[in-house]
C-alpha cells in the first residue's frame, strides 16, 4: 500500500468550512495509507505541524499532496513543496481557487519553485488548468472536484414564492452582501421572497452582511456554518441557488445545489462558466449586478417548462463528478 501524506487546512473541526482535504483524504483512505495535517487553528502551529509531518515520514512516503490556494496557504504551500525537494519526496499540488493567476503573476519566482518542480499540478476545472497552461505549465491534469451523488436526492421545485439559498464561506472575494441587496431588489418589486444563506465567518464579511440586511430591515436567515447533512436537509425548503462571487473556480456548493435540483443563478467568474453552460444547466450574470441577478431568478420562477429542462441537464452534469468517476482519475495518477 503506498503511504500518502496530504497537507492542506483540515479545519471542518474548527467550525469552518470542509475542504478538500477532508472529503478527498478520506475517500483516498480507502486504498492508500494516508496521514494529514494540519488541524491547528494557529497559523504558526499549522506551518509546524505540516512541516513535522514531512520530516519524520521523509523515509517512508511515496507521494505529498499539497492543497494550493492564492491567499496565506500558498506560502504553506511553497515551504511544504521545497521540503520535499530537499528529501526527494515527489509532490503534487492540488490547485484551489479563482485567483490563483495572481499569484502566477505578481510571485513568478516562488511560483515555478512550486509548480516546476511539481511532480504533477491537478485542477479541479479546465478553466484553472487552461490558466497555468498559458504560463508554461504543461505537467497539469483536470481532476474535478469530486461528491458522493447518491448523498443528494434530486428534486423538483416549484416556485410560487422565492426561497433563495446561498452556501458558501463569508470572505469578500465571495461578494454575500450582493445576496442581500438581490433579495431587497425583489421585495421592492413586489415578490414574496426570502433569502438562507449558510457559512461561517472568514475574514469579517459576515458581520457587515448581517449589518447591511439589519439597516434595510430584511428577514436573512443567517445560520453559520452547518454539516452537510444540515444544509442539505435545510435546502430542501429552498428552490433558487445564488453563487455571488467575484472571484471562483468550480465551487463545491454549486456542483451540490447542481445535484440536488436547485436551479443556479450564478455571477459569470473564473471556472464558473467552465462548469456551468449559459441557458442550458444554470444561468450566469455579470458580477455585482443586483438586476441582471434578479432577472435571471424571475426567469426560473416565471418560466417552469425552462426551469425543468435546466435542473435536469444540470443532474445529468454533475454525475460526472462522483467519485466512483473521479477515483480513477487517481488512482492513474497515483499509479
Amino acid at each position: 500500500m503506498k503511504n500518502v501524506l496530504y497537507i492542506g487546512n483540515a479545519l471542518s473541526k474548527k467550525g469552518k468550512t470542509t475542504s478538500t482535504i477532508d472529503t478527498l483524504g478520506a475517500h483516498l483512505g480507502a486504498n492508500y495509507s494516508v496521514k494529514m495535517a494540519s488541524d491547528k487553528s494557529n497559523k504558526i502551529l499549522r506551518i509546524l505541524d505540516m512541516i513535522w509531518l514531512v520530516i519524520t515520514n521523509s523515509t517512508k512516503t511515496d507521494v505529498v499532496l499539497i492543497d494550493t490556494y492564492s491567499t496565506i496557504n500558498f506560502y504553506y504551500a511553497f515551504i511544504v513543496s521545497q521540503l520535499c525537494r530537499v528529501f526527494k519526496i515527489k509532490y503534487i499540488n492540488i490547485l484551489h481557487g479563482g485567483n490563483l493567476e495572481a499569484r502566477l503573476k505578481n510571485n513568478p519566482k516562488l511560483s515555478a519553485l512550486i509548480f516546476k518542480n511539481a511532480y504533477k499540478l491537478t485542477a479541479p476545472s479546465n478553466f484553472l488548468k487552461s490558466v497555468f497552461e498559458n504560463y508554461g505549465y504543461k505537467n497539469i491534469e483536470y481532476i474535478p472536484n469530486t461528491i458522493e451523488i447518491e448523498d443528494y436526492d434530486f428534486k423538483e421545485r416549484s416556485i410560487e414564492s422565492i426561497n433563495l439559498l446561498w452556501v458558501r464561506s463569508f470572505s469578500k472575494i465571495y461578494n454575500p452582501q450582493l445576496a442581500v441587496l438581490v433579495l431587497e431588489e425583489l421585495l421592492k418589486k413586489g415578490y414574496d421572497a426570502k433569502l438562507t444563506m449558510i457559512g461561517p465567518e472568514v475574514d469579517g464579511v459576515l458581520s457587515e452582511t448581517k449589518k447591511i440586511a439589519a439597516n434595510k430591515k430584511l428577514a436573512v436567515n443567517f445560520t453559520g456554518k452547518l454539516s452537510k447533512h444540515g444544509w442539505i436537509k435545510l435546502s430542501q425548503k429552498s428552490n433558487i441557488f445564488i453563487n455571488t462571487t467575484n472571484f471562483d473556480n468550480t465551487p463545491v456548493s454549486v456542483i451540490e445545489a447542481m445535484a440536488l435540483g436547485l436551479p443556479i443563478v450564478s455571477t459569470n467568474v473564473g471556472g464558473i462558466p467552465f462548469l456551468i453552460s449559459n441557458g442550458e444547466d444554470g444561468l450566469l450574470v455579470s458580477p455585482d449586478s443586483i438586476e441582471e441577478m434578479v432577472h435571471a431568478i424571475l426567469k426560473f420562477k416565471n418560466n417552469n417548462d425552462f426551469r425543468l429542462k435546466t435542473i435536469k441537464k444540470a443532474r445529468k452534469k454533475v454525475e460526472k463528478f462522483d467519485w466512483k468517476e473521479v477515483r480513477l482519475k487517481w488512482e492513474k495518477l497515483l499509479s
